[in-house]
C-alpha cells in the first residue's frame, strides 16, 4: 500500500477529552482537571479516540472520557460554524498524523464543561 492511499483513508476526528489530575500534568495548582479540544486524525473514530489517549497519558495527563463530534464534513452537517484556524488546526493533524491540542479549559472546584461550549 503506497502512502498516499494509507493517507487517503486517514480523517480528521473532533474530540473533546476530559482529563483529571495527575502529578506533572501541567495544570494550573488549583486546578480539579481540564477539557481539552483535540483534532486526532485516524482510519475511524476509535483509532482516533485510542491515539488521543495514548499520546495524553504519555505526556503524563490521566484522560477521564472522550467525547467525539466527527469529522469535519460531520461537523458541517451538524451546523458547527468552523472557522478558518480551526480549518488549518484540522489539516495540519491530517499533514502530520497527528493529535493537535487545540484548547485546554481548566476546571476549578465544583466546575462543569458544557460540551458544545468549546465548538463554534
Amino acid at each position: 500500500m503506497t502512502e498516499k492511499t494509507k493517507r487517503s483513508r486517514q480523517q480528521v476526528y473532533t474530540l473533546l477529552v476530559q482529563i483529571g489530575r495527575k502529578a506533572g500534568d501541567g495544570l494550573p495548582k488549583d486546578a480539579t482537571g481540564a477539557a481539552l479540544m483535540c483534532y486526532a486524525s485516524g482510519i475511524d473514530e476509535a483509532e482516533a479516540v485510542r491515539e488521543t489517549v495514548a499520546i495524553l497519558k504519555q505526556a503524563d495527563t490521566a484522560p477521564l472520557d472522550v467525547t467525539g463530534y466527527g469529522t469535519l464534513e460531520e461537523r458541517e452537517e451538524a451546523g458547527h460554524e468552523i472557522d478558518a484556524e480551526e480549518r488549518a488546526l484540522m489539516q495540519r493533524a491530517l499533514d502530520e498524523n497527528a493529535v493537535i491540542v487545540a484548547q485546554m479549559v481548566p476546571f476549578f472546584g465544583d466546575d462543569q464543561l458544557e460540551p458544545d461550549s468549546l465548538l463554534n
